[in-house]
């Protein structure tokens, strides 16, 4: 994808001193005495009147100005930086308080400038009040590090800590709200975003990546930037080994994971389609959902949508898919739907979506030597029915489920996901279901954990 040739002008107006207002006299001490004196009269009659006057009421102040607002700024001395990006950030006009912030990542060959004009976002900011920043490589292929070592791990190095640092100074200038930032890119922009939400699952709220590969599918260890077998889509792992590609980027978190949103051309030649599928084996799994869909549509000609843990705006992954379209997918429009899936279209904060209400699980097992049985009760405790349930979980290590009943269990072990049987799919309020299984282990016979109803976390009783 490229953007215009012609790019907006990022030097700020400028800015006039004002004329002098210098005397032609001498200055002598008895001068300096009827000037002081007349200051001072001056000062205590304004005092006087200040003092008299009655309270101004309380107005809002307004956001303060940390770059020229509505135009595209480079910032310079933001923190670390080791791969040497440039920073550009466009604050609008109207930048709300505590506003969010857009990290808005380019193509290979381009740079931040060309982002900012080859895509709506600034307009949209300018409606919204957010803040976007706009990385820029300065390597010589214009392309993001998103294969070595150091850039598949928190704190690594390379593009993705200059990219935190960029975030942080954007935070700190306008105090931004830190629940709400979000990632979205093209091409090695689009790698950027899934590496960024792998890197930090804490910082950012949510991604859009258009044309893009798994976290950790273009990983090399000989410093070439390129990975053909990724590139040509011939990279495929299951969702559990995607998924451990991401956790193991941050070791030991266990905190919130993004949401994802993907696009993908089905006649890409670039990246190819099946990077598509792969991604979605790998945030699924990430998020703790299945891999069938929850709801499937086309929102426009040619466009299949699939949403999975969720059936709204704000599925915790969202996959697009566009028939007979290329590498260069991103269209004019386009960046009004990533809004919608992050929630910034709205001018505040958006939740993940809750179509399920809230749940509560008990669960019972029974061991012997080498194995168990596990008696599991899912009761729906929000207000609306539950149509079509997946139920989370996540087993000690050694166990694997042998066989089941009362729900597809899938994969055997580790983090698995329950599907409903065909007869017991509806949850009414206040319903419940129970299913089960057996399992083997190698000591750990411990009961699992950390279930989630369609994405949704349960409360465990």
């Amino acid at each position: 994808m490229r953007g215009p040739d012609e790019l907006r002008p990022l030097n700020p107006p400028s800015v006039h001193d004002e004329p002098s207002t210098e005397g032609t006299g001498v200055i002598t001490p008895e001068s300096l005495r009827r000037a002081l004196r007349s200051v001072l009269a001056v000062l205590l009659l304004l005092t006087g009147a200040l003092l008299a006057a009655p309270a101004a009421s309380a107005r809002p102040l307004p956001v303060p100005a940390a770059v020229p607002p509505a135009t595209l700024t480079e910032v310079t001395g933001f923190g670390a930086n080791p791969s040497d990006l440039r920073m550009y950030v466009y604050a609008p006009a109207g930048v709300t308080a505590h506003p969010a912030v857009l990290v808005a990542v380019h193509w290979c060959g381009g740079s931040g400038p060309a982002m900012h004009s080859g895509t709506e976002y600034a307009q949209l900011a300018d409606r919204y009040g957010f803040v976007i920043v706009y990385p820029s490589v300065t390597r010589s292929s214009k392309c993001f590090d998103v294969s070595s070592p150091q850039a598949l791990r928190r704190d690594g190095g390379s593009d993705p800590v200059g990219i935190k640092s960029m975030i942080d100074w954007v935070s700190a200038a306008y105090s931004a709200d830190t629940s709400r930032v979000f990632a979205t890119g093209i091409s090695s922009g689009a790698m950027m975003t899934n590496v960024l939400l792998g890197d930090y699952p804490d910082v950012f709220a949510a991604g859009a990546a258009f044309a893009g590969v798994p976290f950790g599918c273009f990983a090399t260890t000989d410093g070439s930037e390129w990975n053909s077998a990724c590139s040509g889509g011939t990279v495929v792992r299951t969702p559990r080994q995607w998924g451990d590609l991401v956790r193991g980027a941050h070791p030991g978190y266990t905190g919130p994971r993004p949401r994802m949103q993907l696009w993908h051309g089905t006649e890409d030649d670039v990246l190819r389609y099946p990077n598509f599928g792969e991604e979605i084996k790998q945030w699924t799994d990430v998020r703790g959902i299945g891999q069938t869909p929850s709801v499937t549509d086309s929102p426009q000609t040619g466009w299949t949508r699939t949403r999975y843990g969720g059936t709204g705006d704000r599925a915790p992954v969202e996959a697009i898919s566009l028939q007979g379209v290329g590498h260069n997918l991103y269209a004019w429009g386009m960046a009004a739907r990533v809004l919608t899936f992050f929630g910034l279209d709205t001018g505040g904060p958006g939740p993940d979506p809750q179509p399920t209400g809230s749940c509560r699980v008990t669960v019972s097992t029974s061991a012997w030597n080498t194995g168990l049985t596990a008696s599991v009760t899912l009761t729906n405790t929000g207000t609306s029915t539950v149509n079509g349930w997946r139920l989370g979980f996540t087993l000690p290590a050694g166990q694997t489920v042998t066989n089941g009943w009362g729900a597809a269990y899938t994969p055997a072990s580790g983090a698995v996901t329950a599907t409903n049987a065909p007869y017991n799919g509806t949850l009414a309020p206040n319903a419940s279901v129970t299913l089960g299984y057996q399992a083997s282990h190698t000591g750990d016979s411990r009961a699992p954990s950390s279930f989630t109803l369609n994405g949704t976390q349960c409360a465990p009783d």
